[in-house]
């Protein structure tokens, strides 16, 4: 059956490409902007909490997510302020890219943790689906209501039951480049796909090796292909792939690999070819295109908003030494996808609700948008709050699009096919990155995954 974010989907592009682009703009003008010191709970200052939280003395709550390095340290912010809040303990457990089956052996042996943050809306079902959540309540259910759109709401929930609480989101549209690297080489942003590739050829000719790909995280490589595919093939036909009601054997698939392959299929233009790629992890593939002074190890990273906590590892500044823009436009338009982070509870208690409650405030929320790398799709958040410029922008952008957007197609997968390392269209596609030319044999390889996991 087909929702109103299948029949908008269309309009909805346009309109956050449109938006998107207005925000990008001001990539090249410097951040410009100031922490908000003076607005908001923990560490980025301090006003009068908008949300009430029960005290907590002496519980104890365990939260898994995927996040490290910058990342994990941004959202430790958010879960200090947390306690000092309500003085209950939180312990942060590291789940590895594999969060469907860490939650699966943790529930097998009695010990799930409260509170999981997941990355796939795929997940969520399956895990609403077998029972292992427990439905939000109240405050936590008022809170959604206050700060979120009926879309947002509806991603965290299966069958008419709201579960999850969209604490994170991105655009991941966004091609992340080394200025210098692009002055030395003559060369502007790229708005097409062609010359985005003559880009890259002048680049390296400059002596920098272009294109940084994170080929060892898999997920990296399934945002290249929905950017490639969104804006090639349409968003109807997005939502059917998506949905498996094409096959990935389908003339539009080989249309997209052939496309990405001309990328792919040039070592030369990959920070250390097709195998270097293929051994380097997502952090490092944003990071060696900033670091290095007069020579970077790469020039350019595609990689959604929060590769600016990785940047931020780095002695590059957003916006002045580290500059973005929209993913290039392979048919008629940039395509727009958006991913997030939905927190769920697995177990039931008052710390665990708590907890929920607090990540769909704008109290927590102001936390992260102050340290950086981090945009919300909470409509009540005072976009003064976040670190700089372009991240302000680029979630002004997402607000301002309301529900039309398009969502990551790997995430709305089951778990086994969209969300899983060494399996699915992860290891299939770097099945790809390792030898671009076999369009066809990855075509059948991807086609026999998704129908496993899809029951097809």
């Amino acid at each position: 059956m087909r929702t109103r974010h299948d029949r908008s989907v269309a309009r909805a592009t346009a309109c956050l490409a449109a938006a998107a682009a207005c925000a990008l703009a001001l990539a090249g003008c410097g951040s410009g902007g100031t922490k908000d010191d003076g607005s908001g709970g923990g560490r980025g200052g301090s006003t009068a909490p908008t949300v009430k939280l029960p005290k907590l003395d002496g519980q104890r709550l365990q939260v898994t997510a995927v996040w490290t390095g910058a990342e994990r340290e941004n959202f430790g912010k958010v879960l200090d302020e947390f306690e000092r809040r309500t003085g209950a303990k939180v312990d942060f457990v590291p789940s590895g890219d594999d969060m469907a089956g860490f939650v699966g052996s943790k529930i097998a042996g009695g010990g799930p943790p409260d509170v999981a943050m997941l990355q796939q809306v795929g997940v969520l079902n399956e895990f609403a689906k077998k029972g292992w959540l427990k439905p939000l309540g109240a405050t936590a259910k008022a809170q959604l209501a206050r700060n979120y759109t009926k879309g947002w709401r509806d991603l965290g929930a299966h069958e008419g039951t709201p579960y999850g609480v969209y604490f994170k989101a991105s655009n991941k549209s966004l091609v992340w480049y080394n200025a210098k690297a692009f002055d030395d080489a003559g060369v502007r942003e790229p708005k097409s796909w062609r010359d985005f590739l003559k880009v890259a050829q002048t680049v390296s000719e400059s002596g920098v090796e272009p294109v940084s790909v994170g080929g060892s995280d898999g997920w990296t490589l399934t945002d290249w292909f929905e950017n490639v595919y969104l804006s090639q093939a349409g968003p109807e036909k997005y939502d059917q792939l998506a949905r498996h009601e094409i096959k990935w054997t389908d003339p539009t698939v080989k249309r997209a690999l052939t496309t990405l392959g001309q990328l792919f299929g040039r070592k030369d233009l990959l920070v250390g070819g097709n195998s270097g790629a293929l051994q380097t992890d997502f952090p490092t593939s944003v990071t060696q295109a900033f670091s290095g002074g007069d020579a970077p190890k790469g020039a350019m990273v595609s990689s959604a908003d929060f590769a600016a906590a990785n940047i931020a590892q780095t002695k590059a500044v957003v916006g002045t030494d580290a500059k973005v823009f929209a993913f290039p436009a392979v048919g008629a338009e940039s395509p727009v996808v958006t991913g997030g982070d939905v927190a769920v509870a697995l177990k039931d208690g008052r710390a665990a609700q708590a907890l929920l409650t607090f990540l769909a405030s704008t109290d927590a929320a102001k936390i992260w948008a102050q340290a950086g790398g981090f945009i919300s799709p909470n409509k009540e958040l005072d976009q003064a709050a976040y670190a700089d410029d372009v991240m302000r922008k680029i979630a002004k952008a997402l607000v301002a699009a309301g529900d039309d957007f398009r969502f990551d197609m790997s995430d709305q997968a089951p778990a086994g096919f969209g969300g899983k390392p060494g399996q699915g269209e992860w290891k299939d596609l770097q099945d790809f990155l390792k030898k671009p030319a076999d369009v066809a044999g990855v075509q059948a390889q991807l086609e026999k995954d998704a129908a496993k996991s899809f029951g097809k």
